[in-house]
């Protein structure tokens, strides 16, 4: 089925542009009312992140919601892990999270969870689209749902995460953190403040117009200057919504997602109780892959994003994967990506171990990745099978033999092609993306409409 308002996570915009209205959002709510609050007695849960366009979704979601006869609970800001997290703890009938994750405020985005603070499945997706379009009606008024605002959801996810921790203590433990004035900015420093962390904070003053704007996990620029002016152990940068996170070491060094999830694998499979394959995604870094071989760990490749990575894990078994964006998956923590949680099995690896994050890292020097994205028109996936592209994709890929790897692919969002290569040295990897790239050029331009 063609998906007309769905994503890969949930239904994004720019607000006030379709379909990010408030008109439609309430009729989302209808429509999602009918189909997950549909016979449930328990209440729906909306949380959202900072921006100044969630007032006005919270309340479109809220009437349609009720409009179909289910109650909601309003949580106010709250990371997207968190709403996963009290939707199982409180027996909602669903979650719902009002954001745009990493991009800026002007966007913003309606991502769901079933009861069991899953993403919901496709058919789930499918359904609500189709009840979207249907003729919106109103319960009887006897039946119309009823709202309600939760006060202790902080403290209660607050409390989650500090004991979802189970390393050696934090005290004096000299840390910067970045909630990219985002939905994280309140519960994040109370937790590490709370296991013992010596604190300094950035992004941790939203006006509803600065999230992710100059700070978060996609700017790391002011963590990377604040951690060397401080003389800080390591950083930690979280996004909008919370989901995700990358660090930088004492030097301002990025960790990324591929390299933290090598060391929380690694840790895992030292200590035997790593469970399934490791699965990352088409772009995770050949270096990882590598490594996890090296280890005699299974490495799958899931499509680009989160909810592909947890079907993965869990048809074969899994519990540990994520993106190289810093979106990492640990299912016997919780049931999505979670920027605090993971940077707190970071830092357990760090403490058990006893080294710094530089160090840790070593283990995995990342190859060069260069990325190229080519207009194509119409029709990307076209000429991502074009013959001549194919051609020119396979003679990189044998040039580069074991030394890298060639990924192309169509992006979901924009008329682009995207050619990324890797090699072990960065001028071969632009060598040979620029090569594929002019070649993918040439096609789009000789295909294109006169």
């Amino acid at each position: 089925m063609s998906r007309r308002y769905f994503g890969t996570d949930g239904v994004r915009a720019r607000v006030g542009q379709a379909p990010m209205t408030p008109q439609f959002v309430m009729r989302l709510g209808w429509a999602a009312g009918r189909v997950l609050g549909d016979g449930a007695e328990a209440p729906v849960l909306i949380g959202k992140d900072t921006r100044r366009s969630g007032y006005l979704f919270e309340s479109a979601l809220e009437a349609g919601f009720s409009a179909a006869g289910a109650d909601v609970a309003l949580l106010g800001p709250m990371p997207t892990p968190g709403v996963a997290y009290l939707t199982r703890a409180l027996g909602a009938a669903a979650g719902v999270v009002i954001s745009a994750s990493h991009n800026p405020h002007e966007d913003n985005g309606v991502k769901f969870f079933s009861a069991a603070g899953d993403k919901l499945p496709d058919a789930v997706e499918e359904a609500i689209e189709a009840a979207v379009d249907g003729e919106m009606q109103c319960v009887e008024p006897s039946e119309v749902g009823a709202a309600q605002r939760i006060s202790d959801a902080q403290s209660r996810y607050a409390d989650f995460c500090v004991d979802s921790y189970r390393g050696p203590s934090l005290a004096g433990k000299r840390v910067v953190l970045d909630c990219a004035n985002g939905a994280a900015y309140q519960v994040a420093p109370q937790v590490l403040s709370r296991l013992g962390a010596r604190l300094s904070t950035i992004g941790v003053a939203p006006d509803g117009f600065n999230i992710n704007l100059g700070c978060g996990s996609t700017q790391l620029d002011a963590l990377r200057t604040r951690v060397r002016a401080e003389k800080a152990e390591l950083g930690i940068a979280l996004d909008g919504d919370g989901d995700r996170c990358l660090m930088v070491d004492a030097d301002g060094n990025t960790i990324d997602g591929d390299q933290m999830l090598y060391l929380l694998a690694r840790h895992r499979h030292e200590k035997g109780i790593l469970r399934g394959p490791v699965v990352g995604t088409l772009m995770s870094n050949l270096a990882l892959e590598q490594a996890m071989d090296a280890l005699a760990i299974p490495f799958r490749r899931a499509k680009v994003g989160d909810r592909y990575v947890l079907e993965v894990l869990q048809a074969e078994g899994g519990e540990v994967g994520g993106e190289n964006s810093g979106h990492l998956l640990c299912l016997d923590r919780n049931s999505t990506g979670d920027g605090i949680l993971s940077a707190l099995q970071v830092l357990e690896v760090l403490g058990e171990r006893g080294i710094g994050l530089a160090e840790a890292a070593r283990d995995i020097p990342l190859y060069p990745q260069v990325m190229v994205n080519v207009r194509a028109g119409h029709d990307a996936a076209g000429i991502c099978a074009d013959a001549q592209v194919r051609d020119a994709v396979s003679a990189a890929e044998q040039a580069l033999d074991v030394r890298g790897r060639v990924l192309l692919r169509p992006s979901g969002t924009e008329p682009l092609v995207r050619v990324m290569v890797e090699a072990q040295e960065a001028e071969l990897a632009r060598r040979h993306a620029d090569a594929v790239a002019a070649v993918v050029r040439a096609r789009a331009d000789a295909t294109a409409p006169a």
